[in-house]
């Protein structure tokens, strides 16, 4: 968690200055937020005048979603809980979309891909992201392995349950 602050020194008594006092609101309003969302968040920004207040978390996806303390607003695990990817013939597994979307294997363009072929990835770990309606969703794998085979383009357009990665188990 990152704050931001234009504060005055803290007063004698002990009691939260001008900023202190803005900073606790901006807490108490993201805890409320993400309480009150439908869905799990990953960041939250909240500013007020001077004073910025941005949490961001990486949980382990999979988890049960529920609040937790962050130091100090509560948040619960992140967004796209990994598809279950049943065995294939040959021994491997895919990690399949957990949404309609558009798949990209990297952060932003330019950036280098999360996995390659020949990659070790693990439970848990982000593979690719899908986006859909203006929201990026994480993919991550279900099972540890090496990536055997990368089954969508960058940038192509994914269908629900669609394989976007196969993986070997180690």
């Amino acid at each position: 968690m990152t704050a931001e602050s234009a504060t005055s020194a803290p007063s004698p008594n002990g009691r939260p200055t001008g900023g202190e006092e803005v900073l606790t609101g901006l807490r108490r309003h993201a805890r409320q937020l993400v309480e009150e969302l439908a869905g799990p968040v990953r960041r939250v920004r909240l500013r007020s005048g001077d004073t910025v207040l941005e949490v961001e978390w990486h949980d382990p996806v999979g988890a049960v979603p529920a609040p937790r303390p962050a130091a100090p607003a509560a948040a619960p695990t992140p967004a796209v809980a990994p598809v279950a990817a049943p065995p294939v013939a040959d021994g491997r597994s895919v990690v399949r979309s957990p949404m309609v979307g558009t798949f990209y294997r990297a952060p932003e363009p330019g950036a280098a891909p999360f996995v390659a072929v020949g990659d070790l990835v693990r439970p848990g770990q982000v593979i690719g992201i899908v986006e859909a309606m203006k929201l990026m969703n994480e993919v991550t794998a279900d099972r540890a392995g090496r990536v055997v085979e990368l089954l969508v383009g960058d940038g192509q357009p994914v269908e629900y349950d669609q394989p976007l990665v196969a993986v070997a188990t180690v």
